[in-house]
């Protein structure tokens, strides 16, 4: 039974988009309005026929449409089989049985598309979130357009607790986001201005603190935000577009139910056939013939096998949405249940992806506060990343300013700096650089660098008149829930973790120890992750592949599910990972993973009721030792009870 509820809702509408709904729910109210007539009372039979008949209707109405939509394409699906056995139960005269058989028929393909309706509805309100005007800046002036109008490098301004219109960055004012539409975070996120020279920024370089999201929602302060993205290619259209994706992808359970189905219905059609004449071999009538094929072709009909799987599947899908996590459909949501070994890239995934400064020593008895202000006045000059960090780090925590006191900064490619302070010329970069200053180092330096080094810090001395003066070092420092998780993982059954990174094997090793890591490997490329990944899944089989979703790309489209870090926002980590983590938290891969399981779990527990009840039913109902009432009651009834089954999964969390 596929989800097509779209095309038949365009038939009737008396009820909104519930409407398959009730109908089932006033199918089973005439049947047992008709029930009862019938046992309780001595009203005429034409009264209890014309109960059973609009039973009949409201029960095989949208059941009829599916199904001739089908027959119109030359298929016969489970629909059809339906409505024959209703058609063939009234034929008989067990009008009740086949009211009953519709009534929870109808019902179950009403919650099957509930769950369906489920997993859109968690990303496709989103749209909702989206307001239709934003208030655009122009010359001191503000103008209310509509959002299809924004142009890019628009300014909008954003009043204090309305809805984000664009995706853009804050240039300014400073305020606290609340992006759990999504991201799925609970917790509103401080958000702050970014310095705007005039020049349009990257949307993907910038720094997330500076960045916001159509559909957001504003916290107490005023913003003034640059538009970086058209409307269609926000990540709230991004998103909703991907839904029709997510339902295209059917997982490998899926397929293999289609392809069953395929021979299976004919076959079925054609056994029921056989069976109505069966009273030219044995001593029986027509009708006796005729109930027991119509039986069969009740316990046959594999409605319940047909929406085990993709019941699952969407309601797996709906509560990752709900968590900030986009899983492209169900062949990722199945095989990510199967994963036992996790490659992880390591800077920005496994780390913060940004040097932090850890030490800064003066060494030869030079004056600790005049060590820092010294390196603090030297590398604010410098436009290096590091530079840029030390400085930034040392302003932080230890409260000392920039006061002028150097200049004439040079870099020496591939050794460091140097700059003159208080007249002097000051050196700081790696050994090389040492030499190039005729600044011997003593072995006590060089063993507490390679002590550093071998911890995974990036290590710089400072030298002033050709003497070693201290040293600095600075390391991009593991996120602070890396190891609780990769604990948890651990916990959970993941038995093999592999960092993969450009840096020195050192560093690699490093974070490794730190946060409980099985292996490290380090000085790859690009190419040679792709080897590494190669290698783990000819040794293990399947392997996921963590990362950011832009420099990892070619080794996460060779892993069997990749998963993306911090997608909100990036076009690229959408594009090519198949589950997303919209927040950025490292934290929520177990609980994809435990959901992930969870479905598998529910898809087979599904799949076994429904094959069992059709293996159970049918050759007692070709020995002709049911009746019609207790077929439909046992195999209408499995498939109510897989949706509900199914539907567990909108609560699922992770002990």
């Amino acid at each position: 039974m596929e989800y097509k509820q779209k095309n038949v809702h365009e038939h009737i509408q008396f009820f909104g988009k519930k409407t398959e709904l009730y109908y089932a729910i006033l199918c089973g109210v005439f049947l047992l309005v008709g029930f009862l007539v019938e046992k309780l009372t001595d009203l005429p039979n034409g009264f209890v026929l014309s109960s059973f008949l609009v039973s009949y209707f409201f029960g095989g109405y949208f059941i009829t449409i599916e199904a001739s939509q089908k027959i119109i394409k030359g298929g016969f699906d489970i629909d059809f089989l339906m409505i024959a056995a209703a058609a063939g139960a009234g034929y008989i005269g067990s009008w009740a049985e086949g009211a009953l058989l519709l009534f929870l028929f109808s019902l179950g393909h009403a919650l099957e598309h509930y769950a369906m309706e489920r997993a859109e509805k968690s990303i496709e309100a989103l749209g909702n979130l989206s307001p239709k005007t934003a208030l655009v800046k122009t010359n001191e002036k503000l103008e209310e357009v509509l959002i299809e109008n924004l142009k890019i490098g628009d300014v909008i301004v954003v009043k204090p607790n309305t809805k984000i219109a664009a995706d853009g960055v804050i240039i300014s004012g400073s305020s606290s986001i609340n992006q759990a539409p999504i991201t799925g975070e609970s917790i509103p996120v401080d958000k702050t201005f970014i310095k705007y020279s005039g020049n349009l920024p990257k949307f993907n370089e910038i720094d997330r603190k500076h960045v916001v999201f159509t559909g957001t929602i504003n916290g107490d302060n005023l913003l003034n935000v640059i538009v970086l993205k058209l409307s269609e290619d926000s990540t709230v259209s991004r998103l909703i577009k991907m839904v029709s994706e997510v339902e295209a992808q059917k997982s490998p359970t899926q397929r293999l139910t289609k392809k069953f189905e395929k021979w299976y219905v004919p076959m079925v059609i054609l056994v029921v056939f056989m069976l109505c004449f069966v009273f030219v071999i044995m001593d029986e009538s027509f009708n006796t013939s005729l109930y027991r094929a119509i039986t069969v072709l009740v316990a046959a009909s594999p409605c319940a096998l047909a929406i085990s799987t993709p019941s699952a599947v969407l309601s797996g899908i709906a509560r990752a949405a709900q968590k900030g996590v986009l899983i492209k459909g169900g062949k990722a949501l199945e095989d990510l249940g199967e994963i036992t070994t996790i490659a992880f890239d390591k800077t920005g995934t496994l780390t913060e992806g940004k040097p932090k400064l850890t030490n800064i020593i003066a060494l030869n008895n030079f004056d600790d506060n005049e060590f820092i202000q010294l390196v603090l006045e030297v590398e604010s000059l410098s436009n290096h990343p590091l530079a840029k960090a030390i400085a930034k780090d040392i302003e932080k925590q230890y409260g000392v300013v920039v006061k002028n006191k150097a200049s004439n900064v040079k870099a020496i490619q591939g050794k460091g700096i140097s700059a003159i302070y208080n007249g002097e010329e000051v050196f700081i970069g790696n050994i090389k650089l040492m030499e190039y200053a005729h600044a011997s180092v003593a072995d006590p330096i060089i063993s507490k660098m390679n002590s550093l080094l071998e911890n995974g810090h990036t290590v710089m001395l400072v030298a002033s008149k050709k003497a070693i003066i201290g040293l600095i070092s600075v390391m991009d420092l593991p996120r602070k829930t890396a190891a609780s998780t990769l604990k948890r993982l651990k916990e959970i059954g993941i038995k093999h973790m592999i960092m993969l990174t450009g840096d020195h094997q050192n560093v690699g090793d490093a974070i490794a120890r730190q946060i409980g890591l099985t292996e490290a490997k380090g000085n790859l490329l690009p190419e040679d992750k792709v080897e590494a990944i190669k290698a783990l899944i000819k040794r293990d089989k399947k392997i996921a592949m963590v990362g950011d979703g832009v420099n990892d790309a070619p080794a996460m489209a060779l892993s069997t599910v990749s998963v993306a870090m911090g997608a909100a926002g990036s076009d690229v980590a959408l594009e090519t990972a198949d589950v997303a983590l919209m927040s950025d938290k490292i934290e929520n891969l177990p609980f994809v993973i435990g959901l992930s399981r969870a479905s598998k779990r529910i898809i087979k527990q599904n799949i076994f009721i429904s094959l069992g009840v059709v293996v159970l039913l049918v050759p007692v109902t070709i020995l002709g030792l049911t009746n019609i009432g207790l077929a439909v009651a046992f195999h209408e009834g499995s498939t109510i009870v897989v949706v509900l089954n199914a539907l567990r999964l909108l609560k699922f969390n992770i002990d």
